[in-house]
């Protein structure tokens, strides 16, 4: 308020309204008025946003801070408090030289420090001026210092006061800047309580950026896993700490407590996400009966076909890597039913049909019979690349494997009768007993 004394002393000396009255005036209404005539003259020009002249008919006001008005019982000081401060923080927005636009702030906060201590005990007027003395702040952070940081302290006060009314107020705005701020100033243990006290009021919007918060406040994963497996000392079942805890677990490739809380999730809510996480663990610990019997429940609840084409190439993989090629093979087929621009279940066919070469030749040479297969396997690589692009890049690659290997000139000149380029060629009994089961048509390259 020294400056505001100073500033005023010479910019408005001789006026009758300049600033400096709120400091040496009495708290009586000007020039012998009444205070419903002051309150009056006040109020008009408020709400024609005559902020100066609002500012010199309502200064009195603040600082006698009357809960009444003798002839108008309507009055309510805590309304005026809400136009004064806003009065004053106009006016500094209008003004060009920082110091007097910081003399008009510096008073408007002096309100709210006064109207704090007038209306201690009114819990719902405090909540509502914490928030604007923080949007006061913001609105004026090149001029005041730290603003930042203040403005999100007053906010994490209303938030005590109500925290599920802030929560709520302005779609999470409020708690996102207390975050921010807390985070980036080194309020950690602060931050972490807000978002704990938050998370039962809070949107899914919120929420989801609350782990964005949490990475920022912890400088490492393994003090981030602390903080959760500290949070699970209290409640066990906690579903989203779990949830948390399996996501960091698995950023840091920790594969058996992965699999651990995947199991304790499932077990607590066996919704899709869940059933998926479990399948996926036992799915990479080699668990193939495990993960497909997960799998197969997972597809009872996918709620669309790319979910299910998702789930169907997994259970073909499974199968694969277990070498039961046919049923590998069906799930691959049911992967493109439900997703028939999907390339990856292509793809998935051609190395179960290469596989199936590597069964029947596992105690022989490879024969120009089983060569042919191959010709098969470079169809279906052929399909992948047609219907999806994204693909080309891994076709490519198998097709520098497997194309070297299908039949040379002289292999289908020899054959009986010889092949010609072009022609149908069929995989199956015909060709060899192990082939059999595959049953498919291909063309003599």
């Amino acid at each position: 308020m020294k400056k505001l004394i100073l500033i005023t002393a010479f910019i408005f000396l001789g006026s009758s309204w300049s600033l400096a009255q709120t400091e040496q005036s009495s708290v009586q209404p000007p020039s012998g008025m009444s205070e419903i005539q002051a309150y009056s003259i006040f109020y008009e020009n408020y709400k024609n946003d005559s902020y100066e002249e609002a500012i010199k008919f309502g200064r009195w006001m603040w600082q006698a801070m009357p809960e009444t008005i003798e002839g108008y019982s309507r009055f309510e000081l805590t309304r005026q408090i809400d136009r004064l401060t806003t009065a004053y923080s106009e006016v500094a927005k209008t003004k060009q030289d920082p110091t007097l636009k910081e003399a008009y702030i510096d008073t408007a906060l002096l309100i709210f420090d006064r109207a704090f201590e007038k209306f201690a005990d009114d819990t719902d007027a405090k909540f509502d001026w914490h928030i604007k003395r923080g949007r006061l702040l913001q609105s004026h952070s090149g001029n005041v210092e730290n603003a930042s940081m203040r403005a999100a302290e007053d906010y994490y006060k209303a938030f005590q006061l109500k925290p599920e009314a802030l929560t709520k107020r302005s779609k999470g705005y409020y708690i996102q800047r207390i975050l921010n701020e807390f985070s980036s100033g080194g309020k950690k243990d602060e931050a972490l309580a807000v978002m704990k006290k938050a998370e039962p009021h809070a949107s899914q919007k919120l929420l989801n950026s609350f782990s964005d918060v949490r990475e920022d406040l912890f400088e490492s994963p393994e003090e981030q896993i602390a903080f959760l497996e500290g949070e699970l000392e209290s409640n066990p079942k906690d579903q989203e700490v779990l949830t948390k805890l399996r996501d960091v677990y698995q950023s840091q490739e920790m594969a058996a407590k992965v699999r651990e809380v995947s199991q304790k999730l499932y077990e607590l809510n066996p919704n899709f996400e869940n059933i998926m996480a479990v399948a996926e663990a036992a799915k990479n610990n080699a668990n193939y009966n495990t993960s497909i019997r997960y799998f197969k429940e997972a597809m009872d609840k996918a709620s669309t076909d790319k979910e299910k084409a998702t789930i169907a190439l997994n259970i073909s993989e499974a199968y694969l890597n277990q070498d039961k090629l046919q049923s590998a093979r069906r799930f691959a087929r049911q992967a493109i039913n439900n997703n028939s621009s999907w390339g990856d279940p292509y793809i998935q066919i051609a190395d179960i049909y290469a596989r199936a070469v590597s069964q029947c030749t596992s105690d022989r040479k490879l024969t120009p019979e089983d060569k042919a297969v191959y010709w098969l396997v470079l169809d279906y690589l052929d399909k992948a690349k047609r219907i999806d692009p994204n693909t080309a890049n891994e076709v490519d690659r198998k097709y520098q494997s497997y194309k070297p290997v299908t039949p040379s000139k002289s292999e289908k000149f020899f054959w009986k009768p010889p092949l010609e380029e072009g022609e149908s060629f069929e995989i199956d009994s015909s060709l060899m007993k192990c082939y059999a089961w595959i049953n498919e048509t291909t063309t003599v390259r």
